[in-house]
C-alpha cells in the first residue's frame, strides 16, 4: 500500500512541524510554507497530520 502526503497551502501557517516530525523528510519549507516535496516516500505513519495544529495535512491511500 502506498500513500501520499498532501499539504493545504491555505490553512498551512508555516510553523515547520511536519518538517521536523517527518522521518523520511516527506516536507520542505518553500515561501513560508510546507510542501510536500517527497510525497511518494510518504510511510502513512501520520505523524504530520498528528502535529499539524491547523489541520493543513491530509494522508492519502494511493
Amino acid at each position: 500500500m502506498a500513500f501520499n502526503a498532501i499539504v493545504n497551502e491555505e490553512k498551512c501557517v508555516g510553523c515547520e512541524e511536519c518538517v521536523d516530525v517527518c522521518p523520511v523528510e516527506v516536507f520542505e519549507m518553500e515561501d513560508g510554507k510546507s510542501k510536500a516535496v517527497n510525497p511518494d516516500e510518504c510511510l502513512g505513519c501520520e505523524s504530520c497530520v498528528e502535529v499539524c495544529e491547523e489541520g493543513a495535512i491530509v494522508i492519502e491511500e494511493t
